[in-house]
């Protein structure tokens, strides 16, 4: 008989336990984006910034570490700025592309 596992029981699942390496990172980041959430942009961002060290990435983007963390959060919703000072932090851009590309 197969033992049952209660839901309570499962450890969370940690993203940034897995952005291990930069095309880890932009192959996650890309996927997110097609999902065309902010909130979920959010907090990918978050979980790649968690992976690289919270704190260099502060550094870097010059936005203090606890408003790092408010930003990033999950459901949260930053301004196109913070995006975009912490997507240069990490070393990614964002990338426009046609949704339709003409043949």
């Amino acid at each position: 008989m197969t033992k049952r596992i209660k839901i309570s029981e499962l450890s969370e699942f940690d993203a940034a336990e897995y952005l291990n390496n930069e095309e880890d990172m932009a192959a996650y980041l890309t996927a997110v984006l097609e999902e065309n959430d902010p909130a979920l942009l959010a907090a990918a961002l978050g979980d790649i910034a968690r992976a690289r060290g919270m704190s260099q990435i502060a550094k870097d983007s010059g936005i203090s570490r606890e408003a790092l963390y408010k930003a990033l959060r999950p459901g949260s919703e930053p301004r196109f700025e913070t995006i975009n000072r912490v997507c240069a932090a990490l070393g990614v851009r964002l990338v426009a592309q046609p949704l339709h590309p003409v043949h």
